[in-house]
């Protein structure tokens, strides 16, 4: 088993030292579900909800959180993005599924930039429609797929991202 990287020899928390790791291309893409009643979906989907367009705020918010996510997680590296997207599907009548995708070209990664992007789409998400719909949950939320650095490709496998 790996080693926590986070914490030195005598325990103490520390920033990973990255300085001579090479410049590679990076990406990870995260993903989220919020589950709600079929009426939300269908007032989010005809975009009749007060607040706005629900799913291009959601969109906004997930963007300018991953630019955050540096000042957002302890320890965690500040980092330059170069592309930041995410995209929306459904799982039936009442799942909207968020799937945000960070890319850099950089000497540490962008898990929790993406993780961090799709947490904070969820909940916009909730928030926008919290007022027609307090029973929504958000759910799921996970790394699916990683590349670039030392430790390579990683995507879950695919029957994993089944709907439940």
């Amino acid at each position: 088993m790996k080693e926590l990287s986070h914490f030195d020899a005598d325990g103490a928390s520390r920033m990973v030292d990255v300085s001579d790791k090479p410049v590679s291309e990076r990406m990870a893409r995260a993903s989220a579900r919020v589950r709600m009643a079929t009426t939300t979906l269908a007032l989010i989907r005809d975009r009749r909800l007060s607040k706005g367009d629900v799913l291009e705020v959601a969109r906004l918010a997930g963007i300018m959180a991953a630019k955050r996510t540096g000042d957002l997680i302890p320890l965690c590296h500040p980092l330059g993005l170069d592309a930041v997207s995410i995209e929306f599907s459904f799982a039936g009548d009442d799942v909207v599924i968020i799937e945000a995708t960070a890319r850099v070209a950089a000497r540490t990664g962008v898990e929790m930039e993406a993780l961090t992007a799709a947490s904070v789409t969820a909940l916009t998400v909730y928030d926008m429609c919290k007022s027609v719909d307090r029973g929504m949950i958000i759910e799921a939320l996970r790394l699916e797929e990683k590349s670039g650095g030392r430790s390579g490709h990683y995507l879950r496998e695919s029957e994993s991202r089944e709907p439940n």
